[in-house]
Parts: structure tokens; sequence; C-alpha cells
């Protein structure tokens, strides 16, 4: 048995904001049903799932960490920016990579980075 693909799905309380927000880090939609509370975005070979049904619990924390590989770190973070989001400063970690984190709207946790060359 073996996987084709993974596509994880992120609980949301508003599919607007939250597709407004991920359209900001460079993801496009490729197809959305509001009525469902629903989308799928990408960016790259990347995809997300958004949707609201699955938000059973909206005032908890989330538990779960996505990590995201851009090309580019310093210009996927500066089209970012551009875009209108407000960005922590990039670090070196112990662990190899450089990197940033941010949430979501909705506190699901995102870590942006690349190894460090």
């Amino acid at each position: 048995m073996s996987l084709s693909r993974l596509v994880p799905m992120q609980p949301v309380k508003s599919l607007l904001v939250s597709v407004v927000f991920y359209e900001k880090l460079g993801f496009r939609v490729e197809s959305r049903n509001d009525e469902w509370g629903w989308a799928m975005l990408s960016c790259g070979n990347c995809q997300i799932m958004l949707d609201q049904s699955i938000n059973l619990h909206p005032d908890i924390p989330r538990i779960s960490v996505l990590y995201l590989y851009p090309d580019n770190l310093v210009d996927f973070r500066h089209r970012a920016q551009e875009n209108g989001l407000s960005l922590p400063e990039i670090d070196d970690t112990f662990y190899g990579m450089t990197e940033f984190r941010i949430e979501d709207p909705d506190g699901n946790r995102l870590w942006i980075g690349q190894v460090r060359g």
C-alpha cells in the first residue's frame, strides 16, 4: 500500500478571512464552495483545504504545525509583507533551518523556512 499525496485540511471560522490570508502568502483558490464553507488552495506543488464545518471547537488553541518550504525564503517573506501581512524577522534555528513562524487568523500554526546554506 502507498499514498499518492497528502493534503491538510485546516479548520477555519471564516472562509473569506482565511482565503484572503492564504492568498497574501501566495496561494490561489483552485476550488471553492461558499455554501459548504470549504476551499482548496494551492501554491506551487502544495495544496491546502480550508473548511468551516470541521471547526467544532473554534476557541481552543491549534496543536498542528504546517511547515512551508519556499524556494527563496527572503523573497517569499518580502512578497507576503508587500501583500499586507505583518511578519516576524527570519531566524536561524539550532536544527539547521532559516525560518519565521506565524499563525493564520484561526490560530493554525505555520512555520516557513529553508535549509540554512
